[in-house]
């Protein structure tokens, strides 16, 4: 199977749960995972399998705001938190709306607090829906990994994400990508 993930992330925990899901996928897949800032390179459709997640930031995807508001506080004093290298370079929201239609097999992932979902939003809803939109059929319902209120992972977060790439793995195996209408 031919997986491509991929990801937008602020800090750091949307990355590493990027990895972790590509770590899952196997040893016979092949998998690329790419910051959304590099994504426009890649087309989707070559792969059996796209994975697209990102963090949740008032009740869903980052915005250019919500990006500007995770800079801001990276840059208080004794913050503590660290950008990501491409952090400010556009996010999945843009990406996901330049698509186009594709036909395809997907599956969406997001980082969000430790707290009820109906608290906090879920950024991989609004990703699955905008995945189906563009043509393609989720394997998956949307997966949410958390992170504390320190902005760490909580603990066996990582290992949950690879265990959910491995069912992805499983649940696609080496079919091709499903039909779906495309337009132009």
């Amino acid at each position: 199977m031919r997986a491509l993930i991929v990801y937008e992330s602020m800090y750091g925990n949307t990355r590493k749960i990027a990895e972790a899901v590509a770590r899952g996928l196997g040893d016979g897949s092949e998998v690329q995972v790419v910051p959304v800032g590099d994504a426009a390179e890649v087309d989707p459709s070559d792969w059996d399998l796209l994975i697209v997640g990102g963090p949740t930031h008032a009740h869903g995807m980052t915005r250019g705001t919500s990006r500007d508001a995770a800079a801001e506080a990276a840059a208080k004093p004794g913050s503590g938190l660290t950008m990501e290298p491409a952090a400010d370079a556009g996010g999945l929201r843009e990406w996901l709306d330049s698509l186009g239609r594709r036909a395809g097999n997907a599956a969406a992932f997001d980082t969000r607090i430790d707290a009820a979902a109906f608290l906090t939003g879920r950024a991989s809803k609004g990703i699955g829906r905008k995945l189906e939109h563009s043509g393609f059929t989720l394997v998956a319902e949307p997966e949410s990994f958390l992170v504390t209120s320190h902005n760490e992972l909580v603990a066996d977060e990582e290992e949950r994400a690879r265990a959910w790439g491995g069912r992805l793995a499983s649940g696609v195996g080496g079919r091709p990508a499903s039909p779906g209408p495309v337009a132009d």
